[in-house]
């Protein structure tokens, strides 16, 4: 009786302990503080920085990493730490931005899809088709360059062809959902669409659109580097991180680190999102084991 109860009791601190539920919402919190702590840490930086981003020094040119200035100075004599900081809030800040309303806009799109009749059904997964027609960063560009080169457009171009996935995911999901038990039932109790969307559909799509978004951010940073780096992106003389590329090609051979430090700052932060990304499917996937 003892042995049972015993073995009961490890059971149930086991599973408590194990809980993929549990995890996935203490992880959801610890992603929330990362990205404001990276965020907060990034502005700190750049506002603690004792150098202007865009502020020249011409004595002080193409200077090799040194006490004075951590990362150099470039072209310029401008502080080349000092810019990674500045360029580190347009880059992730403006693909967060970017990322986001390509969220709300697909999100919305496929909810409409899924659940407002088949004409609307087939009349927007036939738009959503047709964007997806054209390679993302191929028609990026194309939109930046009939727009204009400036960060606005840029912004505008890469909404545009970021709300696809996110429309294609929310109806593939909301469809499945609408056959389960819990909303046919609310169907039958006489909840309104509005309210069966809003209670029922969301938050059981929320987890798997997180996993998108965070994917997205992560290509919608390298999407601004690209943009940034062809000359249709952030415009000189702000700093950003494909435009920092840009202006150290030229340098490339005689003061390598205009390259060096831009490229791994953009390497070492989609990869930092890609592997949270990884582990975010992994906690919904095993949460959805579970469940079943």
């Amino acid at each position: 009786m003892t042995v049972q109860a015993d073995a009961g009791f490890l059971e149930e601190a086991d599973a408590q302990k194990s809980n993929p539920e549990i995890d996935l919402k203490r992880f959801l919190v610890r992603l929330g503080f990362s990205v404001v702590i990276l965020l907060v840490v990034l502005a700190v930086g750049f506002l603690l920085s004792p150098y202007a981003p865009n502020e020249p020094n011409f004595l002080d040119r193409l200077s090799p990493p040194t006490t004075n200035h951590w990362l150099g100075t470039d072209q310029l004599g401008r502080d080349v730490a000092t810019r990674l900081l500045y360029g580190g809030v347009w880059s992730i800040g403006l693909a967060f931005l970017i990322t986001s309303v390509g969220a709300i806009v697909g999100t919305a799109v496929g909810l409409a899809a899924g659940h407002f009749g088949r004409a609307a059904d087939v009349t927007l997964m036939r738009v959503t088709d047709s964007f997806f027609a054209f390679p993302e960063l191929i028609a990026a560009v194309t939109i930046a360059g009939l727009l204009g080169p400036s960060t606005t457009n840029m912004v505008l171009a890469l909404i545009l062809v970021g709300w696809m996935k996110f429309a294609r995911l929310v109806r593939s999901l909301s469809v499945d959902l609408a056959h389960r038990d819990f909303v046919v039932q609310a169907r039958l109790n006489g909840l309104p669409s509005r309210r069966i969307l809003w209670r029922h559909i969301l938050p059981n799509i929320g987890p798997s659109l997180v996993v998108l978004w965070t994917n997205a951010w992560s290509r919608s940073i390298l999407s601004i580097s690209g943009l940034s780096f062809l000359g249709f992106g952030v415009q000189p003389p702000n700093a950003e991180w494909g435009a920092m590329l840009l202006d150290g090609k030229a340098y490339m051979q005689t003061a390598p680190h205009l390259m060096i430090f831009p490229g791994l700052a953009i390497l070492l932060t989609v990869l930092s999102i890609n592997l949270t990304g990884d582990r975010l499917r992994d906690l919904i996937g095993s949460n959805e084991l579970s469940a079943d």
